[in-house]
């Protein structure tokens, strides 16, 4: 059988000398390298200093002291040298193992909050507006009064949201309280089905609560039963805060009133502020001209020219985000980010829908962001837009000059498909006769307004008959939908145009856009302060959430519409009124 082969690093090798002057003094072996090796295999000081020492330098550092003089190496070299064999020495033959350093990432990690948690006290409408509301609130403890439980059972009938949301709840309870030695007396850990964000446990009152209401509440009442659980609650653990979280403002006052604490459920609030809501439009500033002067790179492509800029200005910018520069004396420029790499951004100029050449079905832009929101409109390349303002600016008949444009004379969508959410601004009429097209006509008098004024445009001096026949053709492109009948459905080639999306919850926003099939494309228009949904605000709305996850997709893209151009009566009633 042939040898193996010699080690191929020779400070590896440990001399005669070294092993026998060790083993007679009687100390643990070290690895220690001979004046010889050391000179054949001299290694650079700087790696040796930025190398960090294995975990058992001290250890042979105090081992082979007494040896230090028999050679001329010294211990930071020999341990550079050899650490394989001076960790497995300490090992074995050191009773006290040396202090292992803790690694890179352990040190960089952030340490939890050591503080003390907080007991949250769910009211039943949380449960009922956010099925996972048991999963938000992180490290945190929840409570759940029995009279909760009661309501959930009393809203699980139904095919309502309401009810889809109180059986998932009552699912995600089971699920809790099925896992394999969970103890409901002490708390059911919340991460135990997989919610990993959830590091707190849900408590049940498992046990009567002494609580001592005032005489004013009705004791029978649900949430005057859930207010005493939180006053016994309070007074159980002083030590720690114990906060209501319910969506009933009246709830919150009460509990307020008694001194105990509530707060309001934040977690579906996409913004805080409806200010703070992207506008997709962005002004640059005065001096942008002098400071790219020497940096800027522009070229023409087709219609369009480009220009990639660079500076500070630049993180602030978004894909599909429109960029404008108005200064007297200076030139104007108009332009959409279309391309954002490292520390640059590429500008392209927009397509004027203000001229009569460019006019889309007769329509053409009166402000600047008319024509921002043409230009995403009539982009192939754009699959989803929203479009937000006031009202009389435009949103509606912008939306049906595109569709019909793209739909009769560029056959590049085969119909359009009109939908809005079915909320009265005040008493409801009742039931409406007729199939599901005739029972939204009342909704979509908005959209009949339009036609007329798109038709009228189109015929010119066509007289009544021509006028009659451009009506019939744009009704047959145009199909009325029902939302609750939207689930499962799939469009593809078609031109959606959602109306009144303010008054639409994130659920339902979703369940509209994951409708589009290949070729379609989804244009969600709405004003947020025209919220008629009781539970809805502009910061939870299905038009604020989709604002905020779409802005900086390639493929979609928002405006707000600031000017009113419906007429001065109503331009000055948005301001007055």
């Amino acid at each position: 059988m042939p040898l193996p082969p010699p080690p191929a690093k020779r400070g590896a090798q440990l001399s005669s000398e070294a092993i026998d002057q060790s083993t007679r003094r009687g100390k643990p072996r070290a690895a220690h390298a001979t004046s010889a090796e050391a000179t054949e295999a001299p290694r650079p000081a700087a790696r040796l200093l930025a190398a960090p020492p294995p975990p058992a330098v001290s250890t042979v550092t105090s081992a082979t002291s007494s040896s230090a003089s028999a050679s001329p190496v010294s211990n930071s070299e020999t341990t550079a040298v050899a650490p394989k064999r001076t960790a497995t020495t300490n090992r074995k033959q050191s009773s006290a193992p040396a202090p292992q350093p803790a690694p890179k990432s352990e040190a960089k990690r952030k340490p939890k909050n050591t503080g003390p948690t907080r007991l949250f006290v769910l009211d039943t409408n949380v449960l009922l507006h956010d099925p996972m509301a048991l999963f938000r609130f992180e490290e945190h403890d929840i409570f759940l009064p029995m009279i909760v439980l009661e309501e959930l059972d009393a809203h699980k009938k139904g095919m309502t949201e309401v009810a889809r949301n109180g059986r998932q709840t009552s699912r995600s309870l089971d699920a809790l309280a099925g896992v394999k030695d969970a103890d409901m007396t002490a708390g059911l850990q919340l991460d135990s089905t997989g919610y990993r964000e959830a590091g707190g446990k849900l408590y049940f009152e498992t046990t009567p609560l002494e609580t001592t209401m005032p005489v004013a509440l009705p004791q029978g009442k649900a949430d005057n039963q859930i207010l005493g659980v939180l006053a016994a609650l309070t007074k159980k653990h002083p030590s720690r805060e114990v906060i209501l979280v319910s969506k009933d403002i009246n709830m919150r006052v009460k509990a307020r009133a008694m001194g105990l604490c509530a707060e309001d459920y934040e977690n579906d609030k996409t913004l805080e502020d409806g200010d703070l809501l992207f506008s997709g439009s962005l002004a640059l500033p005065s001096d942008f001209w002098t400071r790219q002067s020497k940096t800027v790179e522009s070229w023409q492509s087709g219609s369009h020219t480009y220009y990639r800029i660079s500076g500070p200005i630049v993180p602030s910018l978004m894909i599909n985000q429109f960029v404008y520069f108005e200064s007297p004396g200076e030139p104007s420029l108009y332009a959409r980010v279309s391309e954002i790499r490292d520390k640059t951004a590429v500008l392209k100029t927009l397509r004027d829908f203000g001229h009569l050449k460019n006019a889309v079905w007769g329509v053409t832009s009166r402000n600047r962001e008319q024509n921002f929101a043409l230009n995403l409109l009539m982009d192939p390349e754009i699959d989803f837009v929203t479009l937000a303002g006031t009202a009389g600016t435009g949103k509606t008949l912008l939306a049906l000059a595109s569709g019909l444009t793209q739909v009769l004379d560029d056959r590049r969508y085969t119909e359009i498909i009109m939908t809005r959410a079915t909320v009265s601004v005040g008493e409801d009429i009742g039931f409406l006769p007729g199939t599901e097209e005739e029972k939204m006509g009342p909704w979509m008098g908005a959209l009949d307004d339009n036609l007329e004024f798109l038709a009228k445009g189109e015929t010119g001096g066509a007289g009544e008959w021509g006028r009659a026949a451009t009506n019939e053709l744009i009704r047959s492109r145009i199909k009325i939908k029902s939302m609750n009948f939207m689930r499962g459905r799939t469009f593809m080639n078609k031109w959606i145009i959602i109306d009144e999306a303010q008054n639409l919850t994130p659920k339902q926003m979703k369940t509209l856009i994951t409708r589009a099939g290949p070729g379609t494309k989804i244009i969600c228009m709405g004003n947020l302060a025209q919220i008629d949904t009781p539970y809805l605000t502009e910061g939870s709305s299905g038009l604020t959430y989709a604002v905020d996850r779409f802005k900086g997709w390639p493929h979609g893209g928002h405006i707000t519409l600031a000017r009113g151009e419906r007429s001065r009566l109503a331009d000055f009633a948005s301001e007055v009124l």
